[in-house]
């Protein structure tokens, strides 16, 4: 078990063309890198918004002013 040798890539290839045709397989390549290419600069600029989101966004305390416990008389 392992790679397919070249009789085998000639068959898987020779099917292949049978299939879709010798016109169709390279608008099929070239929708699959199209989409390939997306993908990566979807994940990119992702990234890039992650980042400048965790380096823009100040770290800010939160100041609360003491509270003076309630006192409440009872008779």
């Amino acid at each position: 078990m392992g790679m397919p040798g070249g009789f085998e890539l000639v068959a898987i290839l020779a099917i292949v063309v049978l299939i879709f045709g010798g016109k169709k397989i390279p608008e099929l390549m070239k929708g699959i890198g199209s989409g390939i290419k997306n993908f990566k600069n979807a994940v990119k600029d992702d990234t890039e918004k992650t980042e400048v989101v965790t380096t823009t966004t100040p770290k800010t305390e939160e100041k609360t002013t003491p509270q003076k416990p309630e006192t409440s008389k009872q008779a």
